[in-house]
């Protein structure tokens, strides 16, 4: 037995709860580069936590098929975690908010292509679903000594399975 999940495009107003869409939508803060470029400034809220640092690290991800079925969510208590494509695909993005320390009712977003996110520290999320190759993204989250990992597994699975 599954229950499902309707997947709904990702907006900033819709994600909110959750982190910041980390996009170029709009006009750009300023101009840089004596012109050429527009910079769209601190997108995102960031935060490490005590006694941790900022790290980037690249993932390649094997991408995922619709319906996909979630069995699973995790969540980073001490550092916010985003995710930045290095493609132009879309990927599909989980989230919930806690139920007493197990994750709620998930929410199934995807985005344009073009957008990123930023997991806000504590908030649960499936795992890395892209849903064509490649599936490549630069990743800015926590480095520290201390666990930064908790695993909730569904005792009845989501399935995940179209677009409105």
């Amino acid at each position: 037995m599954t229950r499902n999940l309707a997947i709904r495009p990702l907006t900033p107003a819709a994600f909110v709860l959750f982190g910041d869409v980390l996009d170029i939508e709009g006009q750009p803060d300023k101009l840089i580069n004596q012109g050429q470029c527009g910079r769209y400034h601190d997108r995102a809220h960031v935060d490490f936590g005590e006694g941790g640092r900022a790290g980037i690290s690249l993932f390649d991800a094997q991408p995922r098929a619709l319906p996909y079925t979630l069995t699973m969510m995790e969540r980073h208590p001490d550092g916010s975690q985003a995710f930045i494509p290095m493609h132009t695909e879309p990927f599909l993005v989980i989230v919930a908010e806690d139920a007493g320390n197990r994750p709620d009712t998930p929410r199934a977003f995807l985005t344009n292509g073009a957008q990123g996110v930023n997991f806000h520290r504590n908030i649960w999320h499936g795992v890395l679903t892209p849903l064509a190759q490649p599936g490549r993204f630069a990743v800015i989250d926590r480095i520290g000594d201390t666990p930064n990992l908790q695993e909730y597994w569904f005792d009845t699975p989501w399935q995940v399975q179209h677009r409105i």
